[in-house]
């Protein structure tokens, strides 16, 4: 067996049901179902037949399955085409495919910027205000 440093991959089979938290290090593939939290510094591979009914906080995601929860992830999330994500997605990158199901907010910040104290305010819609002087059609 070949096992370097960091280079762990874990695989969980479509017939694997967990509830509970989830911790792993390394790479994991999973293509079962989760009901609980995944934490890990490593990436995590969700399958097209992968759930997660939680919130998950790992360094890379890629999803190809469904995730009821929010995603945070240190260095990027990929949600791949007819992949299903309800929830908030935090990262330093995101790729999001054509025909992802996504319902929630997100938070990109590759440079990790502190926002300011507060952001530039738009100006407030009020009602148009006639304008007063200007003649149209030349008569």
């Amino acid at each position: 067996m070949n096992n370097t440093p960091n280079s762990t991959k874990n695989v969980l089979s479509s017939d694997v049901e967990i509830k509970g938290n989830l911790k792993f290090s390394g790479e994991l593939t999973m293509e079962g179902k989760l009901e609980g939290e995944i934490s890990s510094d490593g990436v995590l591979h969700l399958g097209e037949s992968g759930a997660v009914n939680g919130n998950v906080n790992v360094n890379t995601v890629v999803v190809r399955g469904k995730i009821n929860g929010n995603v945070v992830a240190k260095d990027k999330i990929e949600i791949k085409s007819k992949a299903e994500v309800f929830g908030d997605i935090r990262a330093a990158k995101l790729v999001i495919e054509e025909g992802v199901t996504f319902v929630g907010k997100t938070e990109v910040n590759p440079n990790k910027v502190a926002p300011s104290t507060q952001p530039p305010r738009a100006p407030s819609p009020e009602a148009p205000k006639p304008v007063e002087g200007i003649k149209l059609g030349g008569r």
